[in-house]
């Protein structure tokens, strides 16, 4: 039994406001960003967190300028475009914070081998 009263969420039939001779547009960003995103997530934290940092930065700049395009007309734009988009957002912000948090641990771990190397009693051993 099809319950055709209640249309669901992404029903695209409606979307478009009835002119159905234009069809709806992808972002333009939107694959970018979700590929920046992934990129800042995997690779990124095996650079030692610079690489992550920097797509994950340009992927947000990215999702936000396409996050207000889509905003201002949501009815121009294919809904799976912009599911690409929040799905790069999310993990440009979670690259960020893990390469961040690589970097953070990098900092930690040298100022740490520096200490323990500068209590070796460096003149002892040269003779």
């Amino acid at each position: 039994m099809e319950n055709t009263n209640n249309p669901q969420p992404h029903d695209l039939s409606n979307s478009n406001q009835g002119n159905m001779s234009t069809p709806l547009k992808n972002l333009p960003n939107g694959v970018a960003v979700l590929v920046l995103g992934i990129c800042s997530i995997f690779p990124g934290c095996f650079c030692y967190g610079i690489v992550g940092i920097v797509c994950g930065i340009i992927a947000l700049v990215l999702a936000k300028k396409d996050m207000l395009l889509y905003n201002a007309n949501p009815t121009q734009y294919n809904p799976a475009s912009f599911s690409n988009l929040k799905a790069g957002r999310i993990c440009g912000i979670i690259g960020i914070c893990l390469s961040s948090l690589y970097i953070i641990f990098i900092v930690i771990y040298v100022i740490i081998l520096g200490a323990a190397f500068s209590m070796v009693p460096w003149s002892s051993m040269t003779h």
